[in-house]
């Protein structure tokens, strides 16, 4: 007989999700994060990673939370979702086989009906590990307090072939609407690629740097879609007459090149916000080791978890420095557990200063 404690699905992990279901509960995984990221590389079940969002009109985000969480541990779904009054982002992974019964309970929620999915391009099954449904003020955090601003009002989409065709005008300006450590190691042919470390603070930088050309074709892009959504409202806004997006961003383009036989122009690779961190578009390695300047776009945390920077780092430099960003961080990883506790918060490391390393900083 199963355990009261034990869960619907088919994964080695399902004995793992002790979750609370009382009324008035918040329903949430208490396992150990290491132990499952741990279990989740040695489980045999095929999975598929993919991600999706819409903006819609939430009333009880809360209650839609907990119902969307149920209803996903149900189908064994791990992943990384947040929901808001504004909509819902997700991104996750399903078992294969029961991809179909995702898009079945998907599609009995209004506004999430017939919702494109955007498969992962390069995809070995490990890209999360446990199941996280957040509430959040909006799923897309931009700064924005002006009532009049309307997301719905968002530019033209476009497809793959659509895309390829209009940003062959050299008159057309592309933007990428992705945060520097994203636009760092892939982004396509002739883009604007703004040092923003947010999406909050990228929205004026980008209106800024387009300065007076409110006229121009303009044609912004991002991982699966859901900032551009936002940041061509805002253009729009913002003045400027003729903006358009990619549709689906990055993740969907990468799908249409290929099955319609397109020229790909994305160069390098896709960041991706899960345990791979990175999907290949393209064979061309565009960044560089922060360690070393030696070619590389493999980005990684910090060894030492009490800096866990984001980082690019070759195998040479991964070897060498032990998987961390520094001497200081690969010393401090040598010390006995308890002298680490000690002195974790008395010392400062590269990720206590940034979230996120900029080429040139290490």
């Amino acid at each position: 007989m199963s355990s009261p404690n034990m869960l619907p699905g088919d994964s080695v992990l399902t004995n793992l999700y002790l979750c609370r279901q009382m009324k008035g509960k918040t329903l949430h995984n208490k396992v150990n994060r290491d132990e499952l990221r741990a279990r989740i590389q040695k489980e045999e079940i095929r999975r598929t990673t993919l991600s999706f969002y819409a903006y819609a009109q939430i009333p009880d985000p809360d209650a839609f939370r907990d119902s969307f969480y149920k209803a996903l541990q149900d189908l064994d779904v791990f992943g990384r979702i947040y929901v808001a009054h504004e909509g819902v982002n997700a991104q996750l992974s399903v078992p294969t086989r029961r991809l179909d019964e995702l898009r079945t309970y998907l599609n009995t929620i209004p506004f999430l009906n017939n919702i494109r999915l955007n498969i992962a391009v390069e995809d070995n099954g490990k890209s999360f590990f446990t199941l996280a449904i957040k509430v959040r003020e909006k799923i897309v955090a931009d700064g924005l307090t002006d009532p009049d601003f309307d997301v719905r009002n968002s530019g033209v989409h476009l497809d793959a072939e659509s895309f390829n065709q209009l940003t062959e005008d050299p008159e057309t300006i592309v933007v990428d609407m992705r945060n520097h450590y994203e636009s760092e190691v892939g982004y396509f042919e002739k883009a604007i690629l703004p040092p923003m470390e947010t999406f909050r603070e990228g929205l004026p930088m980008v209106a800024e740097i387009l300065g007076a050309g409110k006229e121009k074709n303009i044609v912004m892009y991002c991982t699966g879609g859901i900032r551009c959504e936002k940041a061509s409202a805002y253009l729009k806004f913002s003045g400027f007459t003729n903006v358009y997006q990619l549709d689906g961003g990055i993740i969907e383009y990468a799908r249409q090149v290929e099955q319609k036989g397109l020229r790909n122009k994305f160069i390098g690779k896709n960041f991706v916000f899960d345990e791979r961190l990175g999907e290949r578009i393209s064979d061309d390695v565009v960044a560089t080791c922060h360690l070393c300047g030696a070619p590389c776009d493999t980005h990684t945390n910090c060894a030492n978890n009490a800096c866990h920077l984001l980082f690019i780092q070759c195998p040479e430099c991964a070897k060498d420095y032990e998987g961390c960003c520094s001497v200081k961080c690969k010393e401090f990883n040598t010390l006995p557990e308890g002298e680490r506790k000690a002195l974790r918060s008395k010392m400062e490391f590269n990720g206590t200063k940034f979230s996120k390393s900029k080429p040139g900083m290490l």
